[in-house]
């Protein structure tokens, strides 16, 4: 059978980088590594089981980012919400058009990370489905491994509609060089397709073969995710059930301890992004330490030589930090004063200036890269998706208020502190509420702002709030990269309507 590699690019194929799964311990771990190794005939590699490992890792790895390709996917979603910015370092130049809304179709960063990646991905996804047949090995696992492949699959296609909306949807490898974008209701389709399909056959959460791999809880959970998204309330309030009802989850019961790299592998996090230190790791923190920062007393952190303090400065705005209610503990996770290398006392309030330290330091780290995982779903989103999705199918909704509440006692909030029905005299009260409470939860974590600003209809008028100017519906969805557009012009077209 005749292998077509293209996906993203005009030419009839393209070198394939086959990437093998390295099992390195670092904190008490195994991670998905990501070395190349040469480019090899998909029909013959995928005849073995190795060979199919090594494909599916390298699907994961295009996906499960770490190192620079991580932090920046993170800040590229983080930046135009109104919880973050930056400035300094060689990152400034990308995060001054994210924060003011005059990004464009020529943003290296659209390209590299959020398009090239996820299309590799698919790619991948597709050979190893197209050639599965071609090796001889136990059915379950053979099932399983298919499992896989159509759960990143879906996975890379959600990310990509999350971000750029409808794309070309490539599921053969086979496909047409020039392919135009899917529609609306083809791209919805599709992903929930793919996740529905895999639901049954993937492993039970702990039965996965490696920490980090897709199982069932994942696709549960993506699910939601991916309901919630576009507004079908009743498909994501069975979907958070699903997840709930597996019984693997909970709460972690130390929000200020979650983060921290010797609490991985922990019940609330669902789908996950490995990080090491050995190999490409969460480099967040290094933006976040303030300049010349040796201890903070407030966090017991004290500044280690093998950590790095960029020039490039991740902040919060004071407006957020100041939205948190007084007993909220994750609130201590934000740091608002340290003492420099001159033994001053700095405060960091009043001036946009806060950090987040919710990725407390590894003190493993090396160089640049610290072990803390990057969660993508947690249990606590979950449960305030299937908090949203009751109040939306039907307000008052006492079960969703009691749904917050189970997130604001972890937070240190009950008695006077936990909220009621009556605190809401409309739907819309509560919407304000929640989309609060979801920062507070989910701050300095991968796209959920964006995502959470998007679906509320708050994206655009927070921007302007902040006096972003610049921003309007049109910046809701990213523009398909210039790069991607120049290689193939049917990008300018949508297939099927």
């Amino acid at each position: 059978m005749k292998v077509n590699y293209s996906l993203v690019t005009r030419r009839l194929r393209y070198l394939v980088g086959m990437v093998a799964l390295v099992f390195g311990t670092a904190s008490c771990e195994k991670y998905l590594d990501e070395p190349v190794y040469s480019e090899m005939d998909p029909q013959t590699l995928l005849a073995t089981e190795a060979g199919v490992n090594s494909l599916l890792n390298a699907t994961f790895g295009e996906l499960f980012m770490r190192g620079w390709d991580g932090k920046s996917r993170m800040n590229l979603e983080n930046w135009c919400t109104d919880i973050e910015w930056e400035t300094g370092g060689g990152e400034n130049l990308i995060a001054t058009q994210m924060i003011n809304f005059t990004w464009d179709a020529s943003l290296p960063w659209f390209n590299n990370i959020l398009w090239l990646r996820p299309y590799r991905a698919i790619r991948n996804a597709n050979l190893l489905l197209e050639n599965i047949d071609r090796g001889d090995y136990d059915a379950s696992k053979k099932a399983t491994y298919m499992a896989e492949a159509r759960f990143m699959r879906a996975l890379a296609y959600a990310k990509l509609y999350g971000w750029f909306g409808p794309v070309p949807l490539r599921t053969s490898s086979d496909d047409p060089l020039e392919l135009g974008k899917a529609t609306e209701a083809a791209m919805q389709t599709f992903i929930e397709g793919e996740l529905q399909s895999v639901t049954e056959t993937l492993p039970l959460p702990g039965e996965e073969a490696n920490y980090g791999r897709p199982n069932r809880g994942a696709a549960f959970a993506l699910l939601c995710k991916f309901y919630l998204n576009t507004k079908q309330w009743e498909k994501a309030i069975a979907a958070a059930d699903d997840v709930i009802a597996l019984g693997k989850y909970q709460l972690y019961p130390e929000y200020e301890q979650l983060f921290r790299v010797e609490n991985e592998q922990n019940s609330e996090f669902i789908l996950v992004y490995p990080q090491s230190p050995q190999d490409g790791g969460n480099e967040y923190i290094n933006g976040a330490l303030p300049p010349g920062f040796q201890q903070s007393p407030q966090m017991g952190l004290v500044f280690q030589s093998g950590w790095q303090n960029w020039a490039a400065q991740y902040r919060l705005y004071d407006s957020f930090y100041q939205s948190f209610d007084e007993d909220d503990i994750r609130k201590n996770l934000i740091m608002t004063s340290y003492v420099n290398g001159a033994g001053q006392t700095i405060s960091l309030l009043n001036g946009n200036n806060t950090r987040s330290i919710k990725f407390r330091p590894d003190p493993n780290a090396i160089v640049n890269d610290h072990g803390n995982d990057l969660p993508e779903i947690r249990y606590a989103d979950i449960l305030l998706a299937k908090s949203e999705a009751l109040a939306e199918r039907q307000w008052p909704s006492q079960e969703a208020v009691d749904l917050v509440n189970q997130i604001r006692a972890r937070a240190g909030l009950v008695g006077e502190d936990a909220v009621s029905l009556a605190d809401f005299p409309d739907l819309q009260a509560f919407r304000n509420h929640l989309l609060n409470e979801r920062a507070w939860e989910f701050y300095a974590e991968s796209g959920i702002r964006r995502e959470d600003l998007i679906r509320f209809g708050r994206f655009v008028s927070s921007a302007h709030a902040r006096g972003k100017t610049n921003a309007n519906e049109t910046h809701i969805r990213f523009p398909i990269p210039q790069a991607a557009r120049d290689a193939d012009p049917s990008l300018d077209r949508t297939d099927g309507e």
